[in-house]
């Protein structure tokens, strides 16, 4: 049992043990339970939230409103456009102000920095929702539902195909070395994780007895697989004009009936979402219209086949976020 998360902030997984993360997944599992059966768990009634988004998203704001309000909490919803941090008023005197009002403040936006600089000034939890360098939430309800499906995770070899240098797959590399992971960055070569940080989850993986393997062929990568995982080819917040390039550079690397038969024959398929798998975006629509290009990071067929556990992986966001408030706040 790792010592008490309560009062500590969320910000990357380097700043927690193997045995906390294995902490917050079991914890996740309960609240799973719970909410499956219906059965109330307002543990936290009393407290309230504010979540603080300078990029928008689905899945991150739902799982943490629905979370709060099954705990029990206030919560209050801040857009991109609703407060004055940077702008009216500096990061460190918003900090200070929401820290008075309230009892945990989750962040989604850009800077890594941003995140580390709300929890050393807010003096309450801060939750990271996503950065350009980590989304540490997400990763919890990747290793859920890999667990959900394999009944165990240490040993299993993951791949992640596409933009290996981004905020998904720098976490997916710290995770996996955190918990005993194998795990694989299939990309291009100029678009590998910082050397740095695959220096520090090589040493973390030796202590956890498994590896960090970066390649860009496709064959060799995906060999044996048990999880093949990919994102979105342009980030949000990226420019429209780097669509052609990212096209160009990435479309090798397209998780399609090719990749998975490759992989083991009970290999799964995972994705952050949002995903461009058909036609049925604004996005999909204008990519196709240009480049002629009906499918992206990954084909509908997989996305919608019985090996993809996308819709898993996102309910899971909502019990692992739900875990990591609670863990914070009791």
């Amino acid at each position: 049992m790792p010592r008490s998360l309560s009062g500590r902030s969320f910000l990357k997984l380097l700043d927690f043990t193997t045995e906390e993360i294995q902490y917050l997944l079991e914890l996740a599992k309960d609240f799973k339970r719970l909410k499956r059966t219906n059965t109330p768990h307002k543990y936290l009634t009393g407290k309230n939230i504010v979540l603080l988004f300078e990029k928008t998203s689905t899945r991150t704001r739902c799982s943490f409103e629905v979370a709060g309000n099954d705990l029990g909490m206030g919560v209050t919803y801040l857009d991109p456009g609703s407060s004055q941090m940077g702008k009216k008023e500096s990061l460190e005197d918003t900090a200070k102000v929401l820290g008075r009002m309230f009892d945990g403040i989750e962040y989604r936006g850009f800077d890594q920095q941003v995140v580390e600089d709300l929890s050393k000034y807010a003096g309450i939890p801060v939750w990271n929702g996503l950065t350009t360098e980590f989304h540490p939430t997400q990763m919890l309800a990747d290793v859920l539902t890999i667990e959900e499906n394999f009944g165990y995770y240490k040993g299993l070899k993951m791949v992640f195909m596409g933009d290996a240098r981004n905020n998904v797959a720098n976490s997916l590399m710290v995770v996996s070395a955190k918990l005993g992971i194998n795990f694989v960055a299939c990309g291009p070569k100029e678009n590998m994780p910082d050397e740095k940080l695959v220096a520090t989850c090589r040493e973390i993986a030796k202590e956890n007895g498994c590896t960090i393997t970066l390649t860009d062929d496709v064959k060799e990568g995906t060999k044996n697989a048990d999880v093949i995982y990919t994102d979105i080819w342009v980030s949000m917040g990226e420019p429209d004009e780097i669509w052609a390039e990212r096209i160009k550079l990435l479309s090798p690397y397209q998780v399609n009936d090719a990749v998975m038969a490759n992989a083991n024959e009970n290999a799964i398929f995972l994705h952050c979402l949002p995903s461009f798998h058909d036609l049925e975006t604004t996005i999909g629509k204008e990519i196709y219209d240009k480049f002629g290009l009906p499918e992206m990071e990954v084909t509908d067929k997989v996305f919608r086949g019985p090996q993809s556990k996308v819709f898993d992986e996102a309910e899971n966001r909502m019990h692992t976020i739900k875990a990591v408030m609670f863990a914070t706040l009791k």
